[in-house]
């Protein structure tokens, strides 16, 4: 049993520190995830914090033979997907408003010494932020959870609650949205995965 699961275990059996270092070890991949969802830092920190409580009050349904981060990152793109929806309801626009230097998540490139070089990622990475929010949530959700998180086909269809085909449509969908959004900047930035647990950009 390894250090992570030694903390699940004793935070099943109430205890608060060890949650507390469950928080402390996804707090970046799941603010990434609001953030890439929903496109406001603040509405992001929101965000987490209620996944992580939503998760610390069904934590006694976890099942330990389950990775716990695509459990966590599950509950976490629910409630996000259910949030733009009663947004939407509520007629309240999402717009990005977030500059990437107010993003406490978001550290500059060291191995970056070029200024101008540094300039072009940050505008790529906010063109690829823009052009997310113009998906739906669900296409939204699925797109992060494959190229940000590399959920498989099935989790995300596990995760999301569509059968695999549904899950394979929307991602065809997304994809294509995304690559007719991003052919209006000048800047044409390219979907890739990022490595699980990096910082969003």
């Amino acid at each position: 049993m390894n250090e992570e699961q030694t903390w699940l275990l004793q935070a099943q059996q109430g205890s608060d520190e060890a949650f507390t270092r469950l928080v402390e070890l996804y707090q970046t991949p799941v603010y990434n995830l609001c953030y890439r969802m929903l496109g406001d830092p603040d509405w992001a920190e929101d965000a987490a914090q209620e996944s992580f409580l939503r998760a610390y009050q069904n934590l006694t349904r976890y099942d330990l033979a389950r990775p716990f981060s695509t459990w966590l990152l599950s509950i976490t793109a629910h409630y996000c997907i259910d949030r733009l929806r009663r947004q939407r309801f509520g007629l309240v626009s999402i717009e990005e408003r977030a500059d990437d230097e107010d993003n406490p998540t978001e550290f500059a490139d060291p191995a970056a010494l070029n200024p101008e070089q540094e300039v072009e990622r940050r505008e790529g990475q906010q063109a690829i932020q823009q052009a997310l929010q113009t998906l739906s949530a669900t296409d939204r959700a699925a797109i992060i959870l494959r190229y940000w998180y590399d959920f498989s086909e099935a989790e995300i269809s596990q995760t999301l609650q569509l059968t695999i085909p549904a899950v394979k449509s929307r991602l065809h969908r997304a994809r294509r949205e995304l690559a007719e959004h991003m052919q209006k900047p000048a800047s044409q930035p390219r979907l890739e995965r990022i490595p699980y647990g990096t910082p969003a950009l």
